[in-house]
């Protein structure tokens, strides 16, 4: 696998992004109302100021999660092939954690 089969993937995605919105453009009947434009939240009419900023705090929270969340897919491989590869399987997942490491605190000085 080369480069070649990575500009495949990359163009196969593209191809299948823009197929799937250009049949939902198609299929899909827009209609415009004034309750269409309303928010909606469980049903119930809204009261004053419908938009609200919230704190970035929830969003680096929200990426921290994903960078762990992240991490468990990237440890699964390392843990079947572990034993085979030796030393340099453990130095490998010492940088990887410790790439996450500095990325967590990166984030947690922001939110603080």
């Amino acid at each position: 696998m080369g480069a070649s089969s990575m500009i495949i993937l990359i163009l196969a995605a593209l191809a299948f992004s823009i197929f799937a919105i250009l049949i939902a453009k198609v299929v899909t009947k827009t209609t415009t109302n004034k309750a269409k434009e309303e928010p909606y939240e469980c049903g119930i009419v809204t009261t004053g100021k419908t938009w609200v900023q919230l704190n970035v705090g929830y969003y680096l929270f929200a990426l921290i999660f994903l960078i762990f969340d992240v991490e468990l897919v990237f440890l699964y491989p390392w843990a079947v092939v572990a034993k085979k590869v030796g030393w340099m399987a453990f130095g490998e997942i010492v940088v990887f954690f410790f790439i996450l490491f500095v990325d967590f605190c990166m984030h947690i000085k922001k939110v603080l």
